[in-house]
């Protein structure tokens, strides 16, 4: 027998003696650079300890040496979305609802009604503000808009207030993402990447410069999977504690109980305030219900139970709802307390109306007029088919076919500060960075293949992000939908190319020119996304730049 031969068989036989194949999955992709026989590397993969004579003298603790690199790269995000936040100074797309929906909600505690020329009455002199108290009818939760109000609060009835608190969201987001791609990556280096590439794409960056709802729903979603995150390396944490000698034992995986999970508790209250900023967040809070369990049933198999879905089902499964869905629903209806406190929001007092509904009489007015609320949204949302220029079909959304325009206005020469003679542009278009969206339908493939065929967890939990976000709009076809809702699962498409980015540089153990390779692309590949970024730069921010330059940044006709 050969020696390639040999060495060959050695392989395969140290694959059949690891347990479930976890050593070979976890050496294949950075876990570790060769397997780790205890059963807590299994239940829980330990951080990088970053060494050196460096962190010696700077005398940081390793739970410090992480937080560098991600408090660095939101710097970044922060200082490229705080810069000339208020341009251009007009009220632009949904702002027209949403900024005046938080000042309503800040002066009355309800949505009041404006005047159709209210917008450039506050643009002229944000003193005036023509603000009546009759209810005004609308269609989303508050939890966006008190969070909108609060840089009104502190900034005024302005552009740069009402999009401040969307800015600060922003820039947390990436912070966020570079903790949690760390935590699901065991990678300082990739949870970096994954946030750097969340601070150059074009969407997350136009949308928190943007007083839209969208965001703060995507922000809350990041959260809530950060918090199951957490909730997920403690629990299996107590779980390797109670295993007698680190090994699977039955007895310890089936009768230990996981205890109290303040994490899951925080996941809740999150989800809550999703749904409370747009009711899409529904989706979200069933899929991550089904993920956190999937999450229990895993550990308890690893830990050794025999039957671990049962096992699951018994001690896990009515904690995790109990922690998720009335926690979830409380935080939503405390969302509603400047509704509750206040006489005059919408349908306040139908309770009271001639003809209201008095089957439930046993249920407080209120809350009878907040559910007759409901019912009226839900049938608007569901009927919402009217024609808009920048309506588009999710099918196009991952490779950015139709992104929407927020605003736009062509000086001609000559005209204002316009000095090119085929006249400018000056436009903030909603586009997500092309490269990385068309990089992240490549990485959704791989994700795709890591959990199908390599039952790698973080890839499925990327992927639950992505569908609970993307998916269900493909069951609203009829309604009008727009690009930017894909926002939402823009941190976990984030990921994934972070993920296909780190596999493309190799695991640890591979050889130093396959090492120098991956890195030059991942290099090359990061760099292509910054400049694409970059390039366009004055369409995010509204820069008034030559018609024949912003021609030529429109690189596929529905664009415009």
């Amino acid at each position: 027998m050969s020696s390639e031969t040999a060495t060959a068989a050695q392989r395969r036989a140290a694959r059949a003696d690891a347990p479930d194949g976890w050593a070979d999955r976890l050496r294949r992709y950075g876990y570790a650079a060769r397997p780790r026989p205890g059963v807590r590397e299994r239940l829980v993969p330990p951080f990088p300890q970053p060494g050196g004579r460096a962190w010696s003298v700077l005398g940081l603790e390793p739970r410090l040496r992480g937080w560098g690199g991600p408090l660095l790269v939101a710097l970044l995000a922060g200082l490229l979305r705080f810069w000339q936040l208020g341009r251009p100074h007009a009220v632009i797309f949904d702002e027209t609802y949403y900024a005046k929906d938080a000042w309503s909600l800040l002066t009355l505690g309800y949505e009041g009604t404006w005047p159709d020329e209210a917008n450039g009455q506050i643009l002229a002199d944000p003193q005036v503000i023509p603000l009546s108290p009759d209810p005004s009818y609308v269609v989303h939760p508050p939890v966006g808009k008190w969070t909108i109000a609060l840089g009104e609060q502190l900034f005024g009835l302005t552009p740069f207030g009402w999009r401040f608190m969307l800015a600060v969201l922003g820039t947390l987001s990436v912070l966020m993402l570079c903790r949690i791609g760390r935590r699901l990556l065991r990678s300082t280096a990739l949870g970096c990447l994954a946030g750097l590439l969340l601070a150059v794409d074009g969407l997350h960056f136009v949308m928190s410069r943007t007083a839209l709802l969208d965001l703060v729903l995507m922000f809350f979603v990041l959260a809530a999977f950060g918090c199951l995150l957490v909730d997920r390396d403690r629990a299996r944490a107590r779980l390797a504690d109670a295993l007698p000698d680190g090994r699977p034992d039955a007895r310890a995986a089936e009768r230990t109980t996981l205890g109290w999970r303040p994490w899951r508790l925080g996941a809740g209250v999150c989800l809550g305030l999703a749904v409370g900023t747009k009711w899409s967040g529904l989706y979200v809070l069933a899929a991550f219900g089904l993920l956190a369990v999937a999450w229990d049933w895993g550990a308890r198999r690893t830990a050794g139970a025999r039957r671990p879905l049962r096992t699951m089902l018994r001690r896990d499964a009515a904690p995790a709802f109990a922690a998720l869905v009335p926690v979830a629903a409380l935080a939503y209806l405390a969302s509603w307390a400047g509704w509750f406190a206040s006489d005059g929001g919408y349908y306040r007092d139908w309770h009271q109306r001639a003809g209201a509904d008095t089957a439930w009489g046993f249920v407080p007015g209120p809350l009878r007029g907040l559910w007759h609320y409901h019912a009226q949204v839900y049938r608007f949302h569901v009927g919402l088919t009217d024609d808009h220029p920048y309506d588009s079909h999710p099918a196009s959304w991952l490779v950015a076919g139709r992104p929407v325009s927020y605003f736009y206005e062509s000086p001609e020469a000559g005209e204002g500060t316009c000095a090119a003679a085929g006249g400018c542009a000056q436009e903030v278009l909603a586009l997500g960075t092309p490269l990385l969206w068309w990089l992240g339908c490549a990485a959704l493939g791989y994700a795709a293949y890591r959990w199908l065929l390599r039952r790698d967890w973080r890839a499925g939990a990327v992927l639950c992000g992505v569908a609970a976000g993307y998916l269900p709009w493909l069951l609203y076809q009829e309604r009008t939908i727009f690009y930017f809702y894909a926002i939402v699962f823009v941190p976990f498409l984030c990921l994934a190319v972070t993920m296909l980015l780190g596999a493309v540089a190799g695991p640890p153990g591979v050889s130093e020119a396959r090492r120098t390779v991956g890195l030059v692309v991942v290099g090359v590949l990061v760099l292509l996304v910054v400049w694409n970024f970059v390039y366009f730069w004055p369409i995010y921010t509204g820069q008034e730049i030559p018609l024949d330059q912003w021609r030529a940044r429109m690189w596929l006709n529905t664009w415009i």
